[in-house]
Protein backbone atom coordinates (compact mmCIF):
# COMPACT_ATOMS: atom_id res chain seq x y z
CA UNK A 1 0.00 0.00 0.00
CA UNK A 2 1.24 3.30 -1.23
CA UNK A 3 1.98 6.08 1.41
CA UNK A 4 -0.83 8.64 -0.48
CA UNK A 5 -3.10 5.44 0.23
CA UNK A 6 -2.05 4.91 3.81
CA UNK A 7 -2.83 8.69 4.39
CA UNK A 8 -6.22 8.53 2.64
CA UNK A 9 -7.65 5.70 4.66
CA UNK A 10 -6.68 7.25 8.16
CA UNK A 11 -8.75 10.12 6.76
CA UNK A 12 -11.41 7.99 6.02
CA UNK A 13 -11.23 6.25 9.26
CA UNK A 14 -10.65 9.31 11.56
CA UNK A 15 -14.49 11.50 9.39
CA UNK A 16 -15.83 7.95 10.74
CA UNK A 17 -14.53 8.20 14.14
CA UNK A 18 -15.35 11.55 14.07
CA UNK A 19 -19.10 10.76 13.15
CA UNK A 20 -19.28 12.73 10.48
CA UNK A 21 -22.30 12.80 8.59
CA UNK A 22 -22.69 11.66 4.57
CA UNK A 23 -23.05 14.96 3.31
CA UNK A 24 -19.89 16.89 5.13
CA UNK A 25 -17.81 16.57 2.69
CA UNK A 26 -15.47 19.08 0.82
CA UNK A 27 -17.61 19.66 -1.71
CA UNK A 28 -20.97 20.60 0.11
CA UNK A 29 -21.49 24.43 -0.70
CA UNK A 30 -22.81 25.15 2.66
CA UNK A 31 -21.30 25.19 6.07
CA UNK A 32 -22.31 26.88 9.05
CA UNK A 33 -20.13 28.13 12.60
CA UNK A 34 -21.73 29.46 15.73
CA UNK A 35 -19.45 31.37 18.12
CA UNK A 36 -20.19 31.90 22.11
CA UNK A 37 -19.61 35.76 22.71
CA UNK A 38 -20.06 35.09 25.95
CA UNK A 39 -17.98 32.48 26.81
CA UNK A 40 -15.66 33.19 23.64
CA UNK A 41 -15.98 29.55 22.69
CA UNK A 42 -17.31 27.52 19.90
CA UNK A 43 -21.52 26.42 20.90
CA UNK A 44 -21.28 22.50 20.48
CA UNK A 45 -24.74 20.99 20.31
CA UNK A 46 -26.93 23.52 17.93
CA UNK A 47 -29.68 22.31 15.93
CA UNK A 48 -29.97 23.70 12.47
CA UNK A 49 -32.28 23.35 9.84
CA UNK A 50 -31.55 23.97 6.23
CA UNK A 51 -34.76 25.23 3.82
CA UNK A 52 -35.29 26.30 0.40
CA UNK A 53 -37.96 28.45 -0.51
CA UNK A 54 -40.40 27.51 -2.64
CA UNK A 55 -42.73 29.99 -4.08
CA UNK A 56 -43.49 33.19 -2.38
CA UNK A 57 -44.63 31.92 1.00
CA UNK A 58 -43.31 28.31 1.43
CA UNK A 59 -40.08 26.99 3.23
CA UNK A 60 -39.21 23.30 2.00
CA UNK A 61 -36.99 21.27 4.61
CA UNK A 62 -34.19 20.05 3.17
CA UNK A 63 -31.93 18.86 6.20
CA UNK A 64 -30.45 19.50 9.27
CA UNK A 65 -27.40 19.23 11.56
CA UNK A 66 -26.07 19.81 14.80
CA UNK A 67 -22.60 21.89 15.60
CA UNK A 68 -19.35 19.91 16.48
CA UNK A 69 -17.24 20.03 19.01
CA UNK A 70 -15.88 23.53 16.89
CA UNK A 71 -19.19 24.67 16.58
CA UNK A 72 -18.96 23.67 13.00
CA UNK A 73 -21.47 21.86 10.48
CA UNK A 74 -18.64 22.13 7.63
CA UNK A 75 -21.34 20.54 5.08
CA UNK A 76 -25.38 21.64 5.87
CA UNK A 77 -26.74 20.19 2.70
CA UNK A 78 -27.95 16.79 2.26
CA UNK A 79 -26.23 14.43 0.40
CA UNK A 80 -29.83 13.23 -1.15
CA UNK A 81 -30.07 17.42 -1.92
CA UNK A 82 -27.12 17.95 -3.61
CA UNK A 83 -28.14 17.10 -7.09
CA UNK A 84 -30.91 20.00 -7.20
CA UNK A 85 -28.95 22.33 -5.34
CA UNK A 86 -29.70 25.12 -7.18
CA UNK A 87 -29.34 29.25 -7.24
CA UNK A 88 -32.06 30.63 -5.09
CA UNK A 89 -33.22 31.92 -1.38
CA UNK A 90 -32.36 29.42 1.27
CA UNK A 91 -32.83 29.29 5.36
CA UNK A 92 -30.58 28.19 7.91
CA UNK A 93 -32.45 28.00 10.98
CA UNK A 94 -30.20 28.14 14.29
CA UNK A 95 -32.64 26.56 17.10
CA UNK A 96 -30.49 28.35 19.86
CA UNK A 97 -33.88 27.99 22.21
CA UNK A 98 -33.19 24.29 22.53
CA UNK A 99 -29.53 24.79 22.82
CA UNK A 100 -29.83 27.58 26.29
CA UNK A 101 -32.61 25.21 27.77
CA UNK A 102 -30.27 22.35 27.88
CA UNK A 103 -27.89 24.60 29.27
CA UNK A 104 -30.84 25.81 31.69
CA UNK A 105 -29.70 29.29 30.92
CA UNK A 106 -32.23 32.21 29.74
CA UNK A 107 -32.15 33.42 26.19
CA UNK A 108 -34.62 35.98 24.35
CA UNK A 109 -34.32 34.46 20.65
CA UNK A 110 -35.73 30.76 20.86
CA UNK A 111 -34.68 30.64 16.80
CA UNK A 112 -32.58 32.25 14.53
CA UNK A 113 -33.88 32.41 11.09
CA UNK A 114 -31.15 33.64 8.68
CA UNK A 115 -32.41 33.83 4.86
CA UNK A 116 -29.33 33.32 2.60
CA UNK A 117 -29.60 34.52 -1.16
CA UNK A 118 -27.36 31.74 -3.70
CA UNK A 119 -26.12 33.32 -7.06
CA UNK A 120 -24.41 30.63 -7.70
CA UNK A 121 -24.56 26.53 -7.45
CA UNK A 122 -20.52 26.29 -7.96
CA UNK A 123 -19.76 28.64 -4.75
CA UNK A 124 -19.17 27.71 -1.14
CA UNK A 125 -21.32 29.69 1.26
CA UNK A 126 -20.70 29.69 5.28
CA UNK A 127 -22.95 31.29 7.69
CA UNK A 128 -21.21 32.16 10.80
CA UNK A 129 -23.40 33.09 14.07
CA UNK A 130 -21.64 35.19 16.99
CA UNK A 131 -24.10 34.02 19.68
CA UNK A 132 -25.01 35.49 23.34
CA UNK A 133 -28.46 34.88 25.03
CA UNK A 134 -29.69 37.77 24.22
CA UNK A 135 -27.95 39.25 20.83
CA UNK A 136 -26.79 37.74 17.84
CA UNK A 137 -24.53 38.63 14.52
CA UNK A 138 -24.17 36.74 11.21
CA UNK A 139 -22.20 37.71 8.04
CA UNK A 140 -21.22 36.11 5.19
CA UNK A 141 -17.83 34.46 5.93
CA UNK A 142 -15.67 32.25 3.54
Amino acid sequence: MSLRSLALASLATSLALAGLPAHATSANPLSVHVLNLQTGEPSAGIRVDLERRVGTDRWQPLGSGVTNAQGRIPGLVPADALPSWSAGEYRVVFRTGEFYAQQKQASFFPEIPVVIRVDSAQQHYHVPLLLSPFGFSTYRGN
